[in-house]
């Protein structure tokens, strides 16, 4: 018997709490992730992970959102290798900010975090564009890159938690989780 529901379609979610050696059933619920006008990045990803561990109705419930900011502007996944190389020359060289809001819901309610990791990329030269995004890793990512793969080696400096990066960070969904009465780590 599972110990909690993912409510997330997302296989790096599911593999770094795999990686804990939980036991859980993923549910990937169907809510509307549109931005609102003007809404600060911590509170959309907040937002968008509440709605997701509201919309599963059985059980312990975890979900998140992740999203990448760039100058205040928000970095979603690319449509394709062109916007995938225009995130990445925009990124290059830079800082930008990577926000994730997890929520579990269960006996003792709906709680949340915000986590933020702070991301410098290499100055990445054209070619260098080019051939991560021919890899095809970038494509199914916020900001074009994963710091699972092979994007780890275009990240110069990370000042939080790198799991944040992938997707979920880790010390904070066992936290939640662990106040929702879920056995992780021993604990």
């Amino acid at each position: 018997m599972s110990q909690f529901v993912l409510a997330s379609g997302s296989p790096r979610r599911r593999q770094l709490l795999a990686r804990l050696g939980l036991e859980f059933t993923v549910l990937a619920p169907d809510v509307d992730e549109t931005r609102l006008p003007e809404e600060p990045a911590d509170v959309y990803v907040r937002r968008i992970a509440g709605l997701n561990a509201a919309t599963i109705m059985e059980g312990i419930v975890l979900a998140a959102d992740t999203t990448v900011v760039l100058d205040g502007q928000v970095m979603g996944k690319p449509g394709g290798p062109t916007e995938a190389v225009e995130m990445l020359t925009r990124l290059s060289g830079m800082t930008h900010t990577v926000f994730s809001g997890v929520c579990s819901n269960g006996p003792a309610g709906l709680l949340s975090k915000v986590v933020r990791t702070d991301v410098t990329m290499a100055k990445l030269a054209p070619g260098q564009i080019d051939w991560y995004v021919a890899t095809g890793e970038p494509l199914d990512k916020a900001g074009a890159y994963g710091m699972q793969g092979i994007g780890m080696a275009l990240v110069a400096n990370l000042v939080g938690s790198v799991s944040n990066v992938i997707g979920l960070p880790l010390d904070t969904a066992v936290a939640l989780l662990t106040r929702q009465g879920v056995e992780v780590m021993g604990g």
